[in-house]
Formats: C-alpha cells, sequence, structure tokens
C-alpha cells in the first residue's frame, strides 16, 4: 500500500481554526487556564492590584517635556507640560507606595509570595506599580491587554509574571480573582470601570472575600466620583460610598492597607483553617 502525501493536522495545531470564531470558546477557556497554571507555578497566593492611567508620566520625563517646551517658547505646550508634570506625583506615589508594600509583604513570617502588586502591565499608574515592586526586589504580575494602538508590556513586570489578555473580562477575572487590596490611582474610562466593577462585585456580594479599595487623589476623585446624587435618587445605599477609602497620603494609604490586610486577612487565616471565599461560581 503506498504511503500517502498528506498528513492531517491535529485541530489544537491548527491556527485557523484556533483563530476562528468557532474556537472562541476554546480561546476563553485558555485565558483563564494558562495563567491559572502558572500563578500556580510561582506560588502566587494573592495580589495587591493597582489600577490607574496610562497616560501618567514618571517625574522626569515631565520634568524635561517641560524644559522642551520652555526652549520652544511655546505657551500651549508649555501649559500642557505643566499640567504633565503635576499629574506626575500620582506615578512616584505609585512607584513609592509599591515599593513599600512589597518589602512589607517580603518581611512577613511564615508566608510565601503574599499580597503581590498586580498591575495593567501597560505604561504610566502600571509601569510605576511594577517599577516599584521590581525596584524592592519583589515579583509583581502584569496583566496586559492587546489593543488596536499595541500597549505594551513595561519593563519591570517579572518575566514570567507578565499575561497577554485577548478578552477584557477574561483580564478583569484575573485582576478581581486574587486580589485582597485595590489601590485606585487616578485614570480615565478603563480605571473608572475596573474600580465600579470590584465595587458591584462586593455590593452585589459576588465577592464574598475581604476587599479593600483605596482611592488615591482626593482632588481627583472628589470631582470624579459624586456620588451623592446617586443617594439623593435612591440609585445606591447611603453606606454604598463607605466601600471605598479616599487618601491623598503615602502614609496613609501604607498603613491602611497593612493594617487592614493583617486584620481581615493574616488574622483571620490564623483563627481559621478554611480560606476566605474567593468570587462565587
Amino acid at each position: 500500500m503506498s504511503q500517502s502525501r498528506y498528513r492531517a493536522v491535529k485541530a489544537y495545531q491548527t491556527a485557523e481554526f484556533l483563530n476562528s470564531s468557532d474556537a472562541r470558546a476554546i480561546r476563553i477557556l485558555a485565558e483563564y487556564i494558562e495563567p491559572e497554571t502558572r500563578l500556580r507555578e510561582m506560588e502566587v497566593r494573592d495580589t495587591i492590584v493597582v489600577f490607574g492611567s496610562a497616560r501618567i508620566p514618571p517625574r522626569d520625563v515631565a520634568e524635561a517635556e517641560l524644559a522642551t517646551a520652555k526652549l520652544t517658547g511655546d505657551e500651549a505646550a508649555m501649559k500642557k507640560a505643566e499640567k504633565r508634570l503635576v499629574i506626575s506625583e500620582y506615578y512616584e506615589a505609585t512607584r513609592e507606595l509599591s515599593f513599600r508594600l512589597t518589602e512589607w509583604s517580603k518581611a512577613l513570617e511564615g508566608t510565601e509570595r503574599r499580597f503581590v502588586i498586580c498591575s495593567g502591565g501597560g505604561p504610566g499608574i502600571m509601569e510605576a506599580a511594577n517599577r516599584g515592586a521590581s525596584e524592592a526586589r519583589g515579583e509583581n504580575i502584569g496583566l496586559n491587554i492587546s489593543l488596536p494602538f499595541e500597549q505594551h508590556d513595561n519593563a519591570y513586570i517579572t518575566r514570567r509574571l507578565s499575561f497577554e489578555f485577548h478578552y477584557f473580562f477574561m483580564r478583569k477575572f484575573w485582576f478581581s480573582y486574587l486580589a485582597k487590596a485595590v489601590i485606585i490611582m487616578p485614570g480615565g474610562f478603563g480605571t473608572l470601570d475596573e474600580a465600579l466593577e470590584m465595587a458591584t462585585l462586593m455590593q452585589t456580594n459576588k465577592i464574598k472575600k475581604p476587599l479593600a479599595l483605596v482611592l488615591f487623589g482626593k482632588k481627583y476623585w472628589s470631582q470624579v466620583l459624586n456620588f451623592e446624587p446617586m443617594i439623593e435618587f435612591g440609585t445606591i445605599s447611603p453606606g454604598d460610598p463607605d466601600l471605598f477609602f479616599m487618601t491623598d497620603s503615602i502614609d496613609e494609604a501604607f498603613d491602611y492597607l497593612t493594617g487592614w490586610l493583617r486584620v481581615n486577612v493574616l488574622d483571620l487565616e490564623k483563627a481559621s483553617e478554611h480560606p476566605c471565599p474567593e468570587i462565587q461560581g
């Protein structure tokens, strides 16, 4: 019998099929199972998630932009650069807070990779979070998302913990599933979407585990998030805004988070053999 000149390709090795609409369920499942496998291998138990704008620069970059604008004498460019310099304080605050939280978590006795800093993996505030953790010589996570304008993962993420997602909802699942605390720096639509989804999961009791939500930047968030009309019209309960802790202080944020995590996570684990429940099925 003559040997066939054609050898069929296995379905899971067929790129055309795997990238087709028929295989969407397989791709979604892969974005659940593959991160789970890697996180387990790296012994990451839980995270502190940092949300914030990709557009906020480091202080040195903002200072260089302002110096260049002054040389050109372009008033519009100078005003823009001055605003960028002001908002760069949030990059530096994120960097320092992530550094301090990473040092604190590494010093905890009898724990392995607890409260690992996790960001969206891109530039701006996300970069600052990973940078601070990296400067503290801590493992840190980047959950990047493929976008039309090609957001790339930043250089400070632990390589083995750098993830690339296609589906926003799977990326958001991994933000929420391991989080024990969330720091929300100034940001745009994406930051609002992520922060309010966390609050919604808590409000609707879909997240049963203890979870701290910290809004950093009172001047910014007090203007962007005005909950009073929602309370007045009865669309949220008067106590719902208490889901958030708001501050402008790195020290205050650090003290609140470390104290909260000790009481609501570490002490509870010592008192019980059972872990806190995560997201309901």
